[in-house]
């Protein structure tokens, strides 16, 4: 059977594997950083707003790194049940034990928990974190009678893809409301071609040419694509480039077949990758 002393050490080196020893790359785009700052400093949670593969889980990395706390992600989906964020009894040998949950690892250690894509979880789930979003900053835990107060460095930050939502993917009116917002979208054409150069290591030529791919593709969700290319899949398609693969082949395997699945909506992205390279 675990001591206590060798229980307590096991979730220290839990919380140390969070801690991120290098500072993620991040540009930043308007005034996010001062935002972010401000609203750790009056211990506001915080709801990033933005398209897929725009930045959001970078800056969050980077604003942890750069604040020094310990970050907790959490890859919201629709079987995530509160026992999953908050903890549980498990089996440990002959005994039963509890395991905190990524949320409640993060509240104890006074670092940032990030919920992604959080309209993923299903809606009885969100609830829990209500608590931790007013003047309160309490996490309930039910199943122990507990209640855990979160220190004044902890912080809680969620995203979403608002342009994803729908009647039954979107977040509550009583949830939105908690938190501040910072609205995320890709970068302007200078800014996302040095992010390409720093990222993927492609010169700066190839990177003016991703960056004009990008801008072209973006434009066609006026004619019925879902959502544009990310900086995301521009910086994959750099990396492609690097490690000897064709320019068109490239931006094809990172740019077009993973976007859409409609074989005219890729005839015209190919064309459009064929302008610049």
């Amino acid at each position: 059977m675990a001591t206590k002393s060798e229980r307590v050490a096991v979730e220290s080196q839990k919380i140390e594997d969070y801690k991120l020893d290098d500072e993620p790359y991040y540009l930043p785009i308007k005034n996010e950083v001062e935002l972010f700052t401000a609203a750790y400093e009056a211990r506001l949670p915080v709801m990033l707003k933005g398209p897929t593969g725009c930045g959001k889980t970078r800056f969050v990395e980077h604003m942890s790194w750069r604040l020094k706390r310990t970050l907790v992600t959490v890859a919201c989906h629709e079987d995530l049940t509160a026992s999953d964020l908050v903890g549980k009894y498990t089996l440990s040998g002959d005994e039963t034990v509890w395991q905190d949950g990524p949320l409640t690892t993060a509240v104890k250690a006074g670092g940032i928990a990030y919920l992604d894509e959080i309209v993923e979880a299903r809606k009885d789930t969100t609830v829990v974190i209500h608590p931790l979003t007013d003047d309160r900053r309490v996490l309930p835990i039910e199943k122990k009678g507990e209640i855990v107060e979160a220190p004044d460095d902890f912080l809680l930050v969620i995203s979403y893809n608002p342009g994803y939502q729908s009647v039954l993917k979107d977040l509550k009116h009583s949830t939105k409301q908690r938190f501040i917002a910072i609205e995320f979208d890709y970068p302007e054409a200078e800014l996302e071609q040095s992010i390409l150069e720093s990222e993927a290591g492609v010169d700066a030529d190839t990177a003016e040419k991703l960056v004009k791919v990008a801008e072209k593709v973006r434009n066609l969700r006026t004619h019925g694509l879902e959502e544009g290319v990310s900086t995301r899949l521009l910086v994959y398609a750099g990396q492609l480039i690097e490690n000897g693969v064709e320019p068109r082949d490239a931006a094809e395997a990172a740019i077009c077949r993973p976007i859409t699945d409609d074989i005219e909506m890729q005839r015209s992205i190919m064309e459009i990758i064929a302008t610049q390279f």
